[in-house]
């Protein structure tokens, strides 16, 4: 019995334990579904709560207005910017009249000179046998001229008595014939010297202007920036000759001449008028701004560039200014002075050039009202490397979207990410 009673035992289950591990499971399956339903809440409210709209960046729009100076004028602001060269306007390669060869050059580079300096000599002997010719046939004329005059003097009271002779029968009317025409050829003989004489004299002034066109003088004053001869070598007023023969002595610039030539789009042409005040910049010397002044604008257009030349001049003479130098030319507002009632300060505001779409003279914006975007027109000014100058539709402070503006449409959901790079953030 004892042993059946044993081996009952071992074939029993033991129920406490089956209902434990029955209990584990069920729990497990309780605690994967709670956590089911967690991740899913969570995603829910993760997909509420997320911002709306296009992600954009903004920048604020900070004010420029004109500055005023020591004397309590408005400068005025940039309207308009235009890259050029600088330029004189009284510049000329000074060359000979004459061919010949040069003997001597008085100039270098850099030299200043004034107007009638002697820069160089040619070969004179040439001019100066010339001249000494001429000189001499000037002297026969006039000895011929002065013997022409003592024959018509002895001619003319030989005559008058013939003729009084005559008329009262002493002399017959051959003899009358006779002394008439000897007298008139003394005159006709004195006739001819005397435009002899003016022939000589005549060939004597070009025998001289040919031996003084042998030195070259500088036909103003300046600085010279070329010196193109050298003694020993043939220079022309034409290129015609060797390899060898120059046409020119040198090249003279008048430094009080200079000024800037920009070319300026004929869709900004409307914001430059003579006059106008304007600064330049040399490339040269970037930190340097130069007051200058608009000369003229030129009336005619180039088709090939769609731009318009301008002249633009130097309100102050610097040495460091020198011909075909690179510059910018910012055209100016005009300004205004304290307590005048006719003219107000041009207040314009600054934004990066990524926040406007250029079209022309005109640009678009996208100004950022809570979580959407307003499209606006603006009239453009200058560009400069602070950013983009808007003249007007814009007002300081007003925060616009920046960077890829074609996803934009007026009333469009945006939100905004991050301030732009370099500029001011949102206050």
């Amino acid at each position: 019995m004892d042993d059946k009673t044993n081996l009952i035992n071992q074939l029993h289950i033991d129920r406490i334990v089956e209902r434990s591990d029955g209990g584990s499971r069920r729990w497990l399956l309780l605690g994967s579904g709670v956590v089911l339903v967690l991740i899913v809440a969570a995603g829910i409210w993760w997909a509420l709560s997320r911002p709306s709209g296009i992600a954009v960046q903004a920048a604020v729009a900070r004010e420029v207005s004109s500055p005023n100076g020591a004397t309590g004028v408005s400068k005025g602001i940039s309207m308009l910017d235009a890259s050029g060269y600088v330029v004189a306007r009284r510049a000329a390669t000074v060359a000979s009249k004459i061919i010949g060869r040069v003997v001597e050059v008085l100039i270098e580079e850099g030299q200043r000179v004034e107007t009638g300096q002697i820069i160089a000599r040619l070969d004179d002997s040439n001019a100066r046998a010339a001249l000494a010719q001429s000189r001499a046939q000037l002297s026969q004329a006039e000895a011929n001229l002065e013997a022409a005059k003592r024959a018509l003097d002895d001619a003319r009271p030989i005559f008058a008595r013939n003729e009084q002779q005559m008329k009262v029968g002493v002399i017959s009317a051959q003899t009358f014939d006779n002394a008439r025409a000897t007298y008139n050829a003394s005159q006709s003989d004195f006739a001819v010297r005397v435009r002899g004489a003016e022939v000589a004299k005549a060939a004597l002034d070009v025998a001289q202007r040919n031996f003084d066109d042998t030195i070259v003088r500088a036909p103003f004053g300046g600085v010279i920036t070329v010196k193109a001869a050298q003694a020993g070598e043939i220079v022309s007023p034409q290129s015609a000759g060797g390899g060898f023969t120059r046409t020119g002595i040198g090249t003279i610039v008048d430094m009080e001449s200079l000024e800037v030539e920009v070319d300026v789009s004929e869709n900004f042409i409307n914001r430059v008028q003579p006059g106008q005040p304007a600064t330049i910049k040399l490339n040269a010397y970037p930190d340097w701004e130069i007051p200058a002044a608009v000369v003229a604008v030129i009336p005619t257009a180039d088709r090939s560039k769609a731009t318009v030349k301008v002249r633009v001049g130097f309100k102050q003479r610097d040495e460091r200014v020198l011909p075909e130098m690179g510059a910018r030319v910012a055209f100016l507002s005009e300004p205004s002075s304290p307590g005048s009632s006719t003219a107000a300060p041009v207040v314009a505001v600054m934004v990066p050039p990524d926040a406007v779409q250029v079209d022309g003279d005109n640009g678009t914006v996208f100004i950022i009202n809570d979580n959407t975007v307003e499209r606006r027109v603006v009239r453009l000014g200058s560009r400069t490397s602070e950013g983009q100058l808007v003249l007007s539709g814009l007002t300081a402070g007003s925060r616009v979207v920046v960077g890829n503006l074609e996803a934009l449409s007026d009333g469009a959901k945006v939100r905004v990410a991050a301030p732009a790079a370099g500029q001011q953030g949102e206050s």
